[in-house]
């Protein structure tokens, strides 16, 4: 059976009943918790959690002035720091609406109320209560929404990937990762290990074009004592360091090439020799690389083997930018607010419309770890109870507005399907009143309304005929 959705919660403290009445009207939508005074609306407050209140300022014992009101407003930010509260004042007390949101009150409104502004400020209220929300739930569990740990995507794309490195994990194949950088490439390699049959093994991750040339070789293969100036001791590399779990070669396209020549002999035959050794060492690793390059363009102009590159190339797992993964750089900031806020101990609110639009835009050439480095940045140094696009460095972005008006909204979709039905019945108005169920003066009165005369519709239809007969236009 069916369950009934549940209703969000309003609060409204207010002494007034004629105005309680209105809220009542003005809010079918919602279920209304009402208090006349602080001490029962600290008790509905502390009991059923609602997510946003209204509270009018001049409450009892004070009702022609503040005090009590602002004393309600420190006692529920005390009480329920994440709930929405919003201000009631009268036209000529805007110092005050403005001092209780310096207080902690999320918006205001003026008496008499305008309906339709109040209602929306409550609906922005309660969606930025619910994005708060999602933000420290995913802060419990980063990688609630997708199926690999550390990684944070609802982007379907990027989702494919998830799902294809849980195939190849189980399979001990080498997989090649290509991505930009900062696109997730080590948390996806740390997935085909934690995954797989090896995760009780080592991770041992080293980056190719980080290292100096001269102590690259040292740094994967070893060297035995006395090997060079300074080799005072035996010493593993990374590549036996691995042996029994994955070895992770990040930026393999920046891999000089004359060690190319000694890591396919690796590959090829499981052995390897420290450097200044004569000894043969047999290891066990699953070689997982990654790297921003072309490496068919690398192979082509020479600067890559083509044997290694099919050695390492067994699957290739393409990483898309963050530029086209709709919907993640939003959802990747609010999941870095709620760490960062957790990690400096700060209490950044959400984003400004302006700041989200913003980071919408923006094409992170960076990618994840420029968002991540931009949004640690915004929560150590904001000043706002909102992150704001300059605290990201971002030029603000005005968003545009959703048309809500239902009526509009009915007017445009009852347009639509006249158009569609005149299409269809090639301009026969008594067919065309048939499929909309109509009769044919509806018909007609419809066409009015919408400023279309029987001459265009016919013209409309003269046009789908037209289409019809030359599909190719």
């Amino acid at each position: 059976m069916a369950t009934t959705p549940t209703k969000p919660k309003l609060l409204i403290i207010e002494d007034d009943e004629g105005l309680c009445s209105q809220y009542r009207w003005a809010f079918p939508d919602y279920d209304l918790l009402i208090a006349h005074a602080r001490g029962p609306g600290l008790a509905l407050a502390q009991k059923e959690l609602p997510p946003v209140a209204i509270m009018d300022l001049g409450l009892p014992p004070d009702p022609d002035g503040v005090s009590e009101g602002f004393a309600t407003l420190e006692a529920l930010g005390r009480q329920n720091p994440d709930m929405k509260v919003i201000v009631a004042t009268s036209h000529d007390e805007r110092a005050h609406a403005m001092r209780a949101i310096g207080n902690g009150a999320y918006d205001f409104c003026e008496k008499p109320a305008d309906i339709d502004l109040l209602q929306t400020i409550v609906a922005r209220a309660l969606r930025l209560h619910d994005i708060e929300d999602e933000n420290r739930r995913l802060a419990a569990d980063a990688g609630a929404l997708s199926p690999i740990k550390r990684l944070v995507t609802a982007n379907e794309g990027m989702l494919k990937v998830c799902r294809t490195v849980e195939k190849l994990a189980t399979a001990n194949v080498s997989v090649l990762l290509l991505g930009e950088s900062g696109t997730g490439k080590e948390a996806l390699a740390r997935a085909l290990h934690d995954l797989g049959p090896r995760a009780r093994g080592p991770f041992v991750a080293i980056n190719c074009g980080a290292i100096p040339e001269n102590l690259l070789e040292s740094e994967l293969f070893g060297y035995e004592r006395g090997a060079f100036t300074g080799a005072v001791k035996q010493t593993i590399g990374r590549i036996e360091a691995a042996n029994k779990g994955t070895l992770f070669l990040d930026e393999i396209g920046d891999l000089p090439y004359q060690l190319q020549v000694k890591l396919l002999r690796f590959l090829q035959e499981q052995v390897i020799e420290r450097v200044g050794g004569r000894t043969t060492i047999a290891v066990d690793v699953r070689v997982v690389s990654a790297t921003n390059m072309q490496l068919e363009e690398q192979v082509a102009g020479g600067r890559f083997r083509n044997d290694l590159f099919y050695r390492l190339n067994s699957v290739t797992v393409r990483i898309p930018p963050l530029r086209e993964r709709a919907g993640d750089a939003a959802l990747l900031a609010r999941f870095f607010l709620a760490r960062f806020n957790l990690e400096f101990g700060r209490n950044l609110r959400g984003f400004a419309d302006s700041a989200m639009a913003a980071i919408s835009a923006h094409d992170w050439p960076g990618n994840v770890r420029e968002l991540e480095n931009r949004m640690k940045r915004a929560v150590v140094m904001g000043e706002g109870r909102l992150v704001e696009a300059a605290d990201l460095e971002l030029d603000p972005i005005e968003p545009e507005e959703d048309d809500l008006d239902l009526r509009a909204a009915r007017t445009r979709a009852e347009l639509e399907v006249l158009q569609k039905a005149i299409a269809r019945s090639r301009g026969r108005l008594t067919l065309a009143a048939k499929l909309l169920g109509v009769s044919r003066p509806t018909l007609y009165s419809l066409l009015e309304a919408h400023g279309l005369s029987v001459d265009s519709a016919a013209a409309a239809a003269a046009e789908a005929e037209q289409a019809a007969a030359d599909p190719a236009q």
